[in-house]
């Protein structure tokens, strides 16, 4: 495994967002070029990383995608449609880009809701040199019941002193013994994983190298098999409720907030 021993300065580290885009999706074909208010979903996601980032790229593998993203124009790059991950195709497009650059942000492209400030959070990461991978993390409030919190499609993690992840789980952690279930929110600041990511560039590349674990296949969480690989994960802090579209009926939930703005 790379040791980082990088002594650069978050202002001097060099970061770039990279934005995986598939048009095949088993819920929500075309998923990237929905329209939401006049722009296509994928617009709306790079205009909003852009915000924090000066390099910004869409990594797909599909041509329409391409195509939509150069028209309003932003930048593109097809890449394999045999990539199991974002994590993939991300490198894929790093290794592609001609410029150079430390840090690579991967923002999910089904999030037109995502904050310039999360993604500044991920960079704050990275203050410390021996940060290999950041991630975010959003606090359940004690408005949240016990059915929110134990929904198998919203993970959680745990951390330890250092903010670095310990685990992460579609399962409630930690169970709280000898407590009823209804209290535990109220009892302990149980954390909700926010899907984005950030990685070292050589860590990035140590990543799409290895082979998927047993955790990562129990839980069907990929940052598992990074854990399991001695990887480490810095955890940033976000009070930002995220909203991601999986479906069209998450589609419609959303529309409203762009048009009225």
């Amino acid at each position: 495994m790379t040791k980082i021993l990088t002594t650069k300065t978050l202002k001097s580290l060099r970061f770039v967002g990279i934005i995986p885009a598939r048009y095949a999706s088993s819920r929500f074909p075309g998923k990237p070029l929905v329209d939401i208010g006049g722009k296509t979903m994928i617009q709306r996601v790079y205009e909003q990383v852009l915000k924090a980032i000066t390099e910004v790229y869409v990594a797909t593998d599909d041509q329409r995608i391409f195509d939509a993203v150069l028209a309003f124009g932003g930048k593109a790059i097809m890449t394999s449609d045999q990539h199991k991950s974002g994590t993939d195709r991300c490198y894929e497009a790093l290794t592609k880009i001609t410029s150079t650059f430390d840090v690579v942000i991967n923002i999910q492209g089904d999030e037109p809701f995502i904050k310039p400030e999360q993604i500044k959070t991920l960079q704050k990461c990275f203050d410390d040199p021996e940060t290999q991978i950041a991630t975010l993390a959003k606090v359940f409030t004690p408005k949240d019941d016990f059915d929110t919190l134990n929904n198998p499609n919203s993970p959680k993690l745990i951390i330890n002193l250092k903010n670095e992840a310990l685990y992460f789980s579609r399962s409630v952690i930690p169970y709280i013994r000898g407590t009823k279930t209804e209290k535990w929110i109220s009892l302990h600041p149980y954390l909700k994983h926010v899907g984005i990511y950030a990685f070292r560039a050589d860590i990035l590349r140590e990543l799409t190298l290895l082979e998927q674990s047993p955790l990562e296949i129990s839980e069907s969480l990929e940052q598992l098999r990074w854990l399991e690989n001695g990887y480490r994960i810095k955890v940033g802090f976000t009070d930002i409720e995220t909203i991601g579209i999986d479906t069209p009926k998450d589609l419609e939930k959303v529309k409203i907030p762009f048009l009225t703005n």
